[in-house]
């Protein structure tokens, strides 16, 4: 095993080398680094529908859900899930990771062309991998680079799969044409809208619905983790799609259904962003704010669209010594370095949350400073 070794060397010689910090209860600092655009995962009343359904339905779901792992609790959050999207149904799964490999492997076979996007998330690539399609990767949003191997393809049928919104940047998809380009040549689109639910849209409802391009051929992939502040992924998607999901996707069939408590959590946040849809325009807003307070400590900011927004930094030693200055500060920022940012440049990357205020904004500003002038 002594390649391992030599592996683990050469990740640290390049910057590389990652750990796992534990987070503990008693840190008080501002959190500008996790997918909780929207403060949900501490909200008290999202904390006791979990603590709720612990009680009810136990600790976990017992089995698959076409075993005994499906409860009224799945169907009540599927419900829920489908107004907040305007989803004709949705099927949840125990992560968005497993949605996506569901959605991917299950809607092609050896006669499908499959075409992804470069900067697509790795659950996405890990998806391609394992379908049987003839799978191609396409350059980050260049719409005429599908639209030309569309036009070469023949006899077979063609499934387009793209991040609604990257998750380095923040930058939205060309959306827009990707689904007319789909449409003209009767392709699926697959939108993974993990970083876009709960955030965009005037009431959370996501990039896709936002911009009325609801079709029969659009498919969207989600995760509860983020703006949804729980835990578990899910499929949006038409009557017919969803039945061959359940009745063919290995990653529903033989995973074990969505813990109770997730479900539980993952339903009362989705309630309370139908109830409060001035949540995702205080994500959004919160976001500009930390760019507009990283511009005056001396950084750059990449353009964004949604509640992600990140700083260029270069080498990934240095974004790591910048990370490490804002963590003793009181500020907790990601780190991107490769394989996660797809061009090499590591990046601080900071993410609005709907409940950060003026103080947390100041903090944040200090911090960026101070490693800014270290850097």
């Amino acid at each position: 095993m002594s390649w391992l070794s030599q592996r683990a060397e050469l990740r640290r010689s390049q910057g590389l080398h990652r750990t796992l910090r534990a987070r503990t209860p008693e840190w008080t600092g501002v959190d500008i680094a996790s997918n909780d655009y929207l403060g949900l995962a501490t909200h008290p009343e999202v904390v006791e529908a979990g603590v709720q359904a612990l009680r009810t339905w136990g600790a976990g779901a017992t089995g698959s859900r076409l075993v005994s792992g499906h409860t009224v609790l799945h169907a009540e959050l599927e419900s829920a899930l489908s107004v907040l999207l305007r989803a004709e149904r949705t099927l949840v799964f125990s992560s968005g990771y497993l949605a996506n490999l569901a959605a991917i492997t299950a809607l092609t076979d050896e006669d499908t062309l499959l075409l992804s996007d470069a900067f697509n998330h790795a659950s996405i690539i890990d998806a391609c991998r394992l379908s049987r399609a003839t799978s191609t990767v396409y350059p980050n949003k260049d719409v005429a680079a599908v639209r030309d191997a569309l036009a070469a393809n023949r006899d077979r049928r063609a499934v387009i799969v793209t991040d609604a919104l990257f998750s380095v940047d923040g930058d939205l998809a060309p959306l827009a044409d990707l689904a007319e380009v789909a449409d003209a040549h009767d392709a699926v689109l697959i939108v993974d809208e993990a970083h876009s639910v709960g955030v965009l849209g005037d009431s959370g409802e996501g990039a896709c619905a936002a911009a009325g391009m609801l079709s029969d051929r659009l498919v969207r992939t989600f995760t509860l983790s983020k703006a949804l502040g729980s835990q578990g992924g899910g499929v949006a998607a038409g009557e017919t799609v969803i039945e061959h999901l359940v009745n063919t996707a290995r990653s529903f069939i033989f995973d074990t259904g969505l813990a109770p408590a997730a479900a539980g959590s993952a339903l009362a946040a989705t309630s309370m962003v139908l109830s409060h849809p001035h949540l995702p325009g205080r994500a959004r807003a919160a976001t500009e704010a930390l760019a507009e307070v990283a511009g005056h400590a001396g950084w750059q900011v990449n353009p964004h669209d949604a509640a992600v927004a990140s700083i260029p930094v270069g080498a990934p030693d240095a974004a790591v010594r910048a990370q490490r200055i804002c963590a003793d500060a009181g500020v907790d920022v990601g780190c991107f370095r490769p394989p996660s940012v797809p061009d090499g440049v590591a990046r601080l990357r900071m993410t609005g949350h709907a409940n950060l205020g003026a103080d947390d904004m100041n903090l944040v500003e200090k911090a960026l400073r101070a490693a800014r002038e270290a850097t």
